[in-house]
């Protein structure tokens, strides 16, 4: 049992709360953290933990909140209102970073404070869920498999519906658009900027672009200049996406942001066990070279609330026991290698029938 000591963050919320829980069962004994005193002290007592209250308010005053502990995990999203005072206590404090969002200016910013972390001596790795160890461990995979990729496409196919932060943080991206990577640059682009058809894993699907982390990550774990992600959408629903372009700009405005939050707090709930141990999703990733040749691959992986929690503990155990893992701003393949998806459970190799 090792003595370090870590702090979670957003330990009440619907995602934190399923690793707070899985990490008592593994035997870890995380310190919970949030904002709300009643929420985190309640389930501190259920699980025989400690806890301490602070807001992201507080530790942007105080980066001394974070001096007792080795290694914070960050569950609060939206991360783009958490993770940038998160980063800089940590660097400040001694302290390893990591967190489990899929945004990609939160990769961005741990990115520009590489340096930072090396002087300090401190791991930024942000995306250590499912957003995004499966596509980021996929990424590294190919360009293995590739050496001279100049094109990179992943994917994912899930079923699982929405946690409300995961809701929120969609809401929140809307009025950004999309985003791909061309020719080593992030490129603002329509929602649904390209459709094609893709067998995840389960058969040939109609899928569209999305503003994935891996547009970010991919790049620092390959050095492949061009990057797309995909995830299925009907005829219907990439038409809407489409039309969503032309009102982005309302989408916007704070007081409609309020409105759909608010009413995502009222009605998503986030998937229940049944439902997480049901839908399994597909992985799949595709290479080019300057010569037209292809290489794909597929894995089905865990749920990705469940791969979440199994992920960011892995992670977050391999941190406390291996004190000889480079500083610095890292991908999650970067930091444990792209075999660490095979370490979760439920991961397996798809092999198509040709």
């Amino acid at each position: 049992m090792n003595k370090m000591q870590w702090l979670l963050y957003g330990a009440y919320g619907y995602t934190g709360e399923l690793i707070a829980r899985q990490a008592v069962k593994d035997g870890l004994k995380p310190v919970l953290a949030g904002r709300n005193q009643e929420k985190t002290a309640q389930l501190a007592g259920q699980l025989g933990l400690s806890h301490v209250v602070f807001s992201i308010a507080d530790l942007a005053d105080n980066n001394d909140l974070l001096k007792s502990y080795d290694l914070v995990l960050n569950c609060a999203g939206p991360f783009s209102q958490t993770a940038e005072v998160f980063l800089d206590a940590c660097i400040n404090a001694g302290c390893h970073y990591f967190d489990i969002t899929g945004e990609i200016a939160v990769f961005e910013a741990a990115a520009e404070r590489h340096q930072q972390g090396v002087l300090n001596k401190v791991i930024l790795c942000p995306g250590v869920g499912f957003d995004v160890i499966p596509t980021d461990c996929m990424a590294a995979m190919l360009k293995q498999a590739m050496p001279d990729a100049t094109h990179l496409s992943l994917g994912f196919d899930s079923r699982s519906g929405f946690s409300p932060g995961t809701a929120k943080t969609s809401v929140e991206a809307l009025p950004e658009g999309g985003r791909v990577r061309e020719d080593g640059l992030i490129k603002k682009v329509p929602l649904a900027y390209k459709t094609r058809r893709i067998d995840f894993g389960g058969g040939q699907k109609l899928a569209m672009t999305i503003p994935w982390g891996d547009v970010a990550t991919a790049y620092y774990s390959t050095e492949i200049p061009n990057i797309e992600v995909y995830i299925p959408g009907s005829p219907k629903l990439i038409k809407r996406m489409k039309r969503m372009n032309w009102v982005r700009p309302v989408l916007g405005w704070s007081w409609v942001q309020n409105l759909i939050k608010n009413r995502i707090e009222k009605t998503v709930q986030g998937p229940d066990e049944q439902a997480r141990e049901k839908h399994t999703t597909y992985v799949w990733g595709e290479v080019t070279n300057p010569a037209g040749e292809r290489i794909q691959k597929r894995l089905q992986v865990a749920n990705g609330y469940q791969l979440t929690v199994d992920g960011s503990l892995y992670v977050v155990n391999a941190v406390l026991t291996q004190p000889e893992l480079l500083p610095g701003y890292q991908t999650p393949s970067g930091l444990l290698g792209a075999d660490l998806i095979y370490q979760l459970p439920g991961t397996e190799d798809i092999i198509l029938n040709q």
